[in-house]
C-alpha cells in the first residue's frame, strides 16, 4: 500500500497570550492565557483524496492547514506528508506542498502574471514551462487576458482571489491545501474554482485538504469531511455518513447544515477571535 498523504498523530497546538487587566495583579496572577487550538488530533488522508474540513471560526481549522505547511510548529504530536517528518524533513515537505489562503498576500504593485512568475522563481520552476501555464490557469479560473497584466491593486477581492487559487495550483503540487479559496468569489467563480480542484486531483494525481464554511462546497468537493469543535474532530466520513448521525425532521433528510449545526450546537462563528485563526 502507498503511503499515506497526509498523517497526524495527537498533534497538540496551545497559543498562550499575556492576560490583560486593568486593576493590579499579584506575581500569582500574572502569565499567559492559554488557547487549545488543536487537542491531541490524529486524521490520515489518503493519497488523491480530496478531504473537507468544517467547523466553527476558533475550531483550529486555520492552525491544522498552518501546520501541515510548516508555519506553525507542533507542541506535542507528529505530522507527515508522504511520510516526510514536517519537523524534521521540513524542506521535502514544503517541496510536496503548496497553501492557498483566504487573506493571500500579493505584490499589489505587481501584476497577476508578474506574482505568478515570482511564485515560479521561488519554487525553482523554468520560466518556459511557467509562462504557458500561468495564462492556461487564469483563463480557466475565468479572468481576461487583459487583466493579466493590471496591478493587482486595481482588482476586486474576488479577482485577487482568483489570481491566490492559480499560484497554489501553479507549482502541481502532491498535497494542495486549500484555506477557504472560495471565500468572497461569486457563484460562477466559485464552480469554476471547484470544477478546476477535481481537474488538478484528476490530471496531476494531487491531494487536497479543503476548509471552507460551505456547506454545498463541501458536499460537492470532498470525498471525505471531518468537522472540528474545539480542536477535536468530533465527527468524520463521507457527506452521506454524516448526515446519518442527525434524525429527519418532519420526515426530511437532515443536510450537511443541520449535521452541521447539530454537532457543534450551531456556532458557525466564536465571539473570541481565535489567536490563530
Amino acid at each position: 500500500m502507498s503511503l499515506p498523504a497526509l498523517e497526524l498523530e495527537r498533534v497538540r497546538k496551545i497559543f498562550r497570550r499575556k492576560s490583560r487587566s486593568l486593576g493590579k495583579r499579584t506575581p500569582a496572577q500574572n502569565g499567559k492565557k492559554e488557547t487549545i487550538a488543536l487537542e491531541s488530533l490524529d486524521l490520515t488522508v489518503a493519497r488523491r483524496e480530496i478531504f473537507g474540513v468544517l467547523g466553527p471560526n476558533g475550531s483550529g481549522k486555520s492552525t491544522l492547514i498552518r501546520l501541515v505547511s510548516t508555519l506553525l510548529l507542533p507542541d506535542s504530536g507528529t505530522i507527515r506528508v508522504f511520510g516526510h517528518d514536517i519537523e524534521k524533513e521540513e524542506f521535502a515537505v514544503k517541496r510536496l506542498i503548496n497553501r492557498v489562503s483566504v487573506d493571500a498576500a500579493f505584490f499589489k504593485k505587481f501584476s497577476p502574471l508578474e506574482n505568478l512568475a515570482y511564485a515560479a522563481r521561488l519554487y525553482g520552476m523554468p520560466m518556459s514551462e511557467a509562462r504557458g501555464k500561468m495564462r492556461e490557469i487564469l483563463l480557466r479560473l475565468g479572468l481576461k487576458e487583459e487583466t493579466f497584466t493590471e496591478p493587482m491593486e486595481r482588482m476586486s477581492r474576488g479577482m485577487q482571489q482568483k489570481v491566490a487559487v492559480a499560484r497554489g495550483f501553479l507549482t502541481s503540487p502532491s498535497l494542495l491545501l486549500l484555506d477557504e479559496p472560495t471565500t468572497g468569489l461569486d457563484p460562477y467563480s466559485k464552480r469554476d474554482v471547484q470544477a478546476f480542484v477535481r481537474e488538478v486531483r484528476e490530471s496531476h494525481d494531487a491531494t487536497v485538504v479543503l476548509t471552507t464554511h460551505d456547506m454545498d462546497e463541501a458536499e460537492r468537493l470532498c470525498d471525505r469531511i471531518a468537522i472540528l469543535d474545539r480542536g477535536k474532530v468530533i465527527a468524520l466520513d463521507t457527506a452521506d455518513g454524516l448526515k446519518t448521525l442527525v434524525p429527519k425532521t418532519n420526515g426530511h433528510d437532515p443536510t450537511l447544515e443541520d449535521v452541521f449545526i447539530a454537532l457543534t450546537g450551531g456556532r458557525m462563528e466564536d465571539k473570541e477571535l481565535e489567536v490563530a485563526e
